[in-house]
């Protein structure tokens, strides 16, 4: 329930744009194709973090269609836009909306982001964004780059997805640290589980590393004892077991 009302006001929000009807339902299936994603832990974060309501659903709503806007890009890259006709043509339009959206709404008074909070934040979203392009040339995944590739484009993103969440509340110091350790822990239990090539075609030696790299993350998540960890903590560790090759 908590995951679907940021949903639901991330309709609100499309529908206040007064986008024409096929516009619209183009970026309602980009909503539903990331969904539920991380709906409920950012509602869970918010309100561990003592959150106003007001304030949890305006920075939820605008997290979540930004984390819609980079599920696309990913589906665009690779290949699994299924949910757009034609995904190149239809895709990219889809994008703009969503990322001047969700900027719209974390600017709103009702997110009551400070202004340089949110400069951080997105600048630390487009940095997290840079290592997709060593992503799509590799042909050769090593633990370095697993590890340059995830810090960014997970442990980055959720640092950024945390400051803007707990920004103003006693939570706010943990946001990069918890973030990071989220990002990478989950990045790397979820290319097990999909047996994903960036994971599955290192050697051995690389994906013991990689796999104690991501229990490490883990391990710094328990240490936090914040609830609204837990429940991706349950799925996360046991994809990490001891001498997972």
């Amino acid at each position: 329930m908590s995951g679907g009302a940021l949903y639901q006001e991330s309709l609100r929000a499309l529908r206040r744009l007064g986008l024409p009807e096929v516009s619209e339902r183009d970026v309602l299936a980009a909503l539903e194709a990331a969904q539920p994603g991380p709906l409920s832990l950012f509602y869970e974060a918010g309100a561990e973090a003592g959150l106003p309501r007001e304030a949890l659903m305006a920075r939820g709503a605008g997290l979540f269609l930004s984390f819609s806007a980079g599920n696309l890009a990913d589906d665009l890259i690779d290949g699994e836009c299924t949910y757009h006709d034609p995904p190149i043509r239809v895709g990219p339009c889809v994008q703009f909306i969503l990322q001047n959206l969700a900027f719209a709404t974390l600017c709103g008074a009702q997110a009551q982001l400070p202004g340089p909070v949110l400069e951080e934040a997105v600048r630390t979203l487009a940095v997290a964004a840079g290592p997709q392009a060593l992503e799509v040339r590799a042909s050769d995944w090593t633990a370095p780059l697993f590890r340059q590739v995830a810090e960014g484009i997970a442990g980055q993103q959720w640092a950024a997805y945390l400051r803007v969440l707990w920004a103003g509340t006693v939570l706010e110091p943990r946001a990069a640290a918890a973030g990071r350790a989220l990002g990478v822990a989950a990045h790397v239990a979820e290319d097990i589980r999909t047996r994903d090539v960036r994971f599955t075609s290192m050697p051995g030696a690389d994906r013991h590393a990689v796999v104690a790299w991501a229990r490490a993350a883990a391990q710094a998540l328990r240490r936090l004892d914040l609830r609204c960890l837990d429940a991706a903590l349950r799925r996360i560790e046991p994809m990490l077991p001891e001498g997972e090759s």
